[in-house]
């Protein structure tokens, strides 16, 4: 009997107190330092976030004006700093709403003018579709917009060249606080060419004539070859 109490004992397991491991409490002021470490490294996370995403517009933008050779001087006036599309109210011919900023996704070749359309009106939107039809496949890149300053009525007659265009209405004197025109000019005087992005960022000179034409389409054929890998034809 006592051996086989002295087996069993050995095979006893032995009971051991638990180990207790204590770990300090924080104070405020590394708590404090510590949040202020993780704000850091999301505003860093969320600065890179954002580099990523413009990266392509200004990759398109370099290749553009500094690395291709032919691109030499453009016709047309590059805006900087380039100026984000503002958050503006405007109206289509029915009178229903539309935010400016909806108009996001495509190139832009704008006009500005009051509704009854003047002959310098006219050559500008004849300018327009030209231009774009001359873009060839690349012309389901680019949106044709009529930006209407006032209430004036827009004729009948000029209706069937603008079934392709984006018309709208907007308030003049808000309208100036994006576009701008070149000293000693109008609003009215000038084509505007806005990146899918919604920002103004070329002004063409006024007036246009039809042998500025070919420089203009120039300017727009070497600006979408540019930025072909990070825009898509058609409105998304």
């Amino acid at each position: 009997m006592s051996g086989f109490k002295l087996s069993e004992n050995k095979h006893a397991k032995i009971d051991r107190p638990l180990a207790l491991t204590v770990h300090a409490v924080p104070t405020p002021e590394e708590s404090v330092i510590g949040d202020s470490k993780r704000t850091v490294r999301g505003r860093w996370k969320m600065l890179l976030v954002l580099l990523v995403c413009a990266a392509p517009v200004v990759a398109s933008y370099f290749t553009y004006y500094v690395v291709r050779p032919e691109g030499r001087r453009s016709f047309g006036v590059l805006i900087e700093p380039q100026r984000p599309t503002p958050d503006l109210l405007a109206h289509d011919l029915q009178g229903r709403p539309m935010p400016l900023r909806e108009l996001k996704g495509q190139w832009l070749l704008v006009s500005v003018s009051s509704g009854a359309c003047p002959a310098e009106c006219a050559e500008n939107l004849y300018l327009q579709r030209q231009l774009r039809e001359g873009l060839g496949k690349e012309k389901e890149r680019v949106d044709r917009v009529w930006l209407i300053d006032d209430e004036a009525p827009v004729s009948p007659q000029i209706l069937p060249a603008l079934k392709q265009a984006i018309v709208l209405r907007v308030q003049g004197s808000e309208l100036g606080k994006w576009l701008e025109p070149a000293a000693g000019h109008r609003l009215a005087e000038h084509l505007y060419v806005v990146d899918p992005m919604g920002n103004w960022m070329m002004r063409f000179p006024a007036p246009l004539s039809a042998v500025d034409a070919t420089k203009v389409r120039r300017d727009l054929d070497r600006l979408l070859r540019a930025s072909a890998s990070w825009d898509e034809a058609g409105r998304p």
